[in-house]
């Protein structure tokens, strides 16, 4: 089965050193795969096409070296051109003293560069307070950039606009420090906002707030996130619907869920009952049904399950009776 990268919390932003303040891996060739992006969009300019085959015909001519030659014939780089390319350079940086030079750099040539801005917040913040505030400054940098006509023109389908991203991910990760801090209900708002600007969803931001919307007894909201997102087959959602459907006191739509949940991924109960310790290290990508998106499913519902004891309680009681009993005697309940 194909891998999929887990839903992108604690770690959006494609950053290398810079990032190791919040626990986020490096990811260069996100970075990367951006300014190839915005590079080919230079070259393409503000061309018109007769058709597809036409347009085809030149994007074949920008493989390999082909692309570094073309890059020769447009105009130079603006100053936030310039700020975005150092900002990409600080992301991919060996070590945090460079990510801050690259970063300072680009902040010279423009204060609004929301990359720059990110990396500056995570490398100077002293206190959380510190570092959502560095996020907030951020966010409203993109906003300012953007303008408010964009926002409203392009609401519904941002994530496919190459520059709307750096604007999404800071905003996520100033939900997930907001979150993080227990300002959950503040959080809850960026989320919301977040799927509202791309239902698509290419951030995998509705694992995130369904896990919040469950933690926070939001039913309603847990509800609408459920049936919107109806097709979803990841564990989260799986498991996620056993936990709302026991909180709506529905037990029998309850065990209903969590059969069509054991379906999905069975390690999640291992962990939820205890049958199985959980690493401290999460993984980088996981496929669907495995021990690895399992523990994904852990760092974004477990807090929402712990903070339900009596849910708890109940799935302990749905166990098959030699899985309590071995739960029993590992405890040395039974010796």
């Amino acid at each position: 089965m194909a891998k999929k990268k887990k839903p992108e919390k604690r770690h959006s932003a494609p950053r290398g050193p810079a990032s190791k303040q919040l626990g986020i891996p490096s990811t260069p060739s996100r970075s990367l795969t951006e300014q190839t992006l915005r590079d080919i969009h230079r070259v393409l300019g503000n061309r018109k096409f007769k058709n597809v085959d036409e347009m085809n015909a030149l994007l074949k001519t920008l493989l390999g070296p082909g692309l570094k030659k073309a890059l020769q014939d447009v105009p130079p780089l603006t100053a936030k051109e310039e700020a975005q390319n150092l900002a990409y350079r600080a992301m991919d940086a060996e070590d945090e003293n460079e990510a801050a030079s690259f970063a300072k750099q680009a902040l010279e040539r423009d204060p609004d560069c929301v990359d720059a801005l990110l990396i500056a917040a995570e490398l100077n913040a002293q206190s959380p307070d510190e570092l959502i505030a560095g996020l907030e400054r951020a966010v409203q940098a993109g906003e300012r950039s953007l303008g408010a006509t964009f926002f409203k023109e392009k609401k519904g389908h941002f994530w496919g606009i190459l520059e709307t991203r750096r604007y999404m991910r800071a905003r996520e990760l100033l939900a997930e420090a907001l979150y993080t801090d227990g300002q959950v209900s503040k959080a809850i708002k960026h989320y919301e906002a977040l799927l509202e600007l791309n239902p698509n969803d290419n951030q995998g931001i509705r694992d995130l707030l369904l896990g919040a919307y469950l933690g926070e007894d939001n039913l309603k909201g847990s509800q609408r996130l459920l049936q919107e997102y109806g097709d979803d087959a990841t564990a989260v959602f799986a498991w996620g619907r056993t936990l709302e459907r026991f909180l709506c006191a529905d037990f029998a739509g309850a065990s209903k869920a969590l059969q069509q949940a054991r379906r999905e991924n069975p390690h999640v109960e291992l962990y939820l009952t205890a049958n199985k310790k959980i690493p401290k290290e999460t993984p980088d990508s996981y496929s669907l049904g495995s021990d690895e998106e399992a523990l994904v499913c852990m760092g974004i519902l477990g807090e929402a399950w712990a903070l339900h004891p009596e849910a708890l309680c109940w799935l302990h009681a749905q166990l098959p009776r030699t899985s309590q009993q071995n739960l029993f005697y590992k405890k040395g309940a039974g010796s």
